[in-house]
């Protein structure tokens, strides 16, 4: 009785915004004023795709895991097989860590709260002096996890809400100006809700919800959740509380964006969409507050990803203790984070558009699980035709030629044409496996076989 006491309200809801915090970082900052500038009149219809791989999937991602009963990623994607799941989660937290999640948040720390007060020539020096300080910090406070719900979701994430909510609320009295005609790629209606889905994928939140949904886990467990039941009931009200925060702050701030057109103009990035819309509101001021803003987002962001890197390869490859990988992610962070935030978003691309499909169809799966008993060859057909599709997705978006593969897929393969066939690689293979399941004899002990 007295470990149920210590899962209060008060509990879930720091934890709740531990999670906000932690999914609201770099991309969730500059993606959303971009994508509202470009839908312009039909940034609401491209909210709604980016709220689902935005907010939705994250969600998902987090229940999945709690759903499931796997205490990793790996044990999660090791259903496909062992392979595929020490490779698929290897590759996901190198994603989300050190190669470009973690650069990302320091990078655009820099980029929005730092480089609009310096003079141009000394940039350079600054960005390294900047990602030095910045990433010495982040270690700081990585460096005890257990501290991480009281740091974060008690101190960090309530005075970032409120600085959000300062802009919010000055954007709805004076809005910057008024929205402007969409761009080709969110032309129609249907057009921007599909191309808002796919700008989705670059929050990298998917990817992350396997990592955060562990921490969340662990913490609700903690706290008094013993039961499979009270787990995932804490896990989803814990959840809720952060991706309705996340939905809010997004379509405010894409909202802002779409307003800032008829005084800005349509901008290369997110970040100067908001360094402008918050100058346009409060002046010079508007800088300092929204400095405020990416620096406690990025870092926040920043402290998570690290912590749950060094878990993950300290539990798996040993080798070092969990601070000296701690040390190497940030020394590593810092090194990429110097090439700039360009050539990281740039970079990331491909990657994420072959590592997201298979996210998605992993958290499916996972939902569906009981469905079809487990069975491994459901989830080796339906990943390995989500693979085929991703793949080519991956290659086409760093630009490699396909020769008469591309053209087969530009001409005979639906949905291609907006990045989307991967849905219909993923039901043929799903229904293999199910197909598959119905002619064996289920025969053997775990469920998790061919």
């Amino acid at each position: 009785m007295p470990d149920q006491k210590k899962l209060t309200g008060r509990s879930l809801i720091a934890i709740g915004l531990m999670l906000f915090a932690l999914f609201f970082g770099a991309g969730n900052l500059i993606f959303p004023a971009a994508l509202g500038q470009r839908a312009g009149t039909n940034v609401w219809w491209a909210m709604m795709g980016f709220v689902l791989t935005g907010v939705g999937l994250p969600l998902a991602g987090v229940l999945a895991m709690g759903r499931s009963g796997c205490r990793h990623v790996q044990d999660l994607a090791g259903r496909v097989h062992p392979v595929f799941g020490m490779l698929f989660t290897l590759v996901l937290y190198l994603s989300i860590g050190p190669a470009f999640a973690i650069p990302r948040t320091g990078t655009v720390s820099y980029e929005i709260a730092v480089r609009p007060f310096l003079s141009e020539g000394a940039s350079d020096w600054a960005q390294m002096i900047f990602l030095a300080v910045f990433f010495l910090i982040t270690l700081w406070l990585s460096i005890n996890p257990k501290k991480l719900v009281g740091r974060i979701g008690g101190v960090l994430t309530p005075i970032l809400l409120m600085v959000i909510v300062v802009l919010i609320v000055k954007s709805l009295i004076t809005p910057p100006g008024s929205q402007g005609a969409p761009t080709a790629a969110y032309a129609t209606p249907i057009k921007a809700f599909v191309q808002g889905f796919v700008d989705g994928y670059n929050t990298l939140d998917a990817l992350a919800s396997f990592v955060f949904g562990i921490l969340v886990i662990e913490f609700v467990t903690q706290r008094g959740a013993t039961t499979r039941h009270e787990v995932m009931g804490a896990t989803m009200r814990a959840g809720l509380i952060a991706i309705g925060c996340l939905g809010v702050v997004y379509v405010f701030i894409a909202g802002l964006g779409a307003a800032s057109v008829e005084q800005l103009g349509i901008l290369d990035t997110g970040a100067p969409v908001l360094a402008g819309s918050a100058r346009l509101l409060f002046g010079e001021l508007g800088a300092m507050i929204l400095a405020i803003i990416v620096l406690l987002a990025c870092l926040t962001t920043s402290i998570g990803l690290v912590t749950s890197c060094a878990h993950y390869f300290h539990s798996q490859f040993g080798g070092l203790s969990y601070k000296g990988y701690a040390v190497a992610f940030v020394i590593v962070s810092f090194a990429v984070g110097t090439f700039g935030l360009k050539t990281i978003i740039s970079a990331a691309i491909p990657v994420l558009m072959f590592l997201y499909p298979l996210a998605i169809v992993l958290i499916v799966l996972a939902f569906l699980d009981p469905c079809f008993g487990g069975r491994r060859c459901v989830y080796a057909w339906a990943i390995g035709l989500t693979f085929v599709a991703a793949l080519v997705s991956g290659l086409e978006a760093a630009s490699v030629p396909l020769g008469a593969v591309g053209t087969f897929y530009d001409t005979h393969v639906p949905l291609h044409a907006v990045g989307m066939d991967w849905i219909c690689f993923a039901a043929v293979g799903f229904l293999i496996g199910i197909a598959q399941t119905k002619l064996r004899r289920k025969s053997e002990t775990s469920p998790y076989h061919l």
